[in-house]
């Protein structure tokens, strides 16, 4: 029941995403979907424990409620105009 509540709740936009953020190398990550706050709070270590043993820093997030078009927005790519276009603009709520 939960999956299927999640599902609905991101169909709309309205699932909370994990945005994590690297200075370095300068990305943005989406994580998700959850149901809430909590939920993606469960998870978060986990994720910045994977980045840092990638060598990632300056690392922060925010959790949000919108819908990603993409899950990982890399800055440092030749075709950053791309990229720029494709950030997430249906940002409904930061926590």
């Amino acid at each position: 029941m939960k999956e299927l509540t999640i599902r609905f709740l991101d169909f709309f936009g309205l699932a909370c995403w994990l945005e994590i953020i690297t200075e370095k190398p300068k990305c943005i990550y989406y994580f998700g979907p959850f149901l809430d706050k909590k939920d993606a709070q469960n998870y978060l270590d986990g994720y910045i424990e994977d980045l840092e043993n990638e060598a990632a820093e300056g690392i922060t997030f925010q959790f949000k409620r919108l819908k990603p078009k993409v899950l990982t927005i890399d800055f440092e790519e030749d075709d950053y105009q791309k990229k720029m276009e494709s950030i997430p603009n249906l940002t409904r709520q930061y926590f």
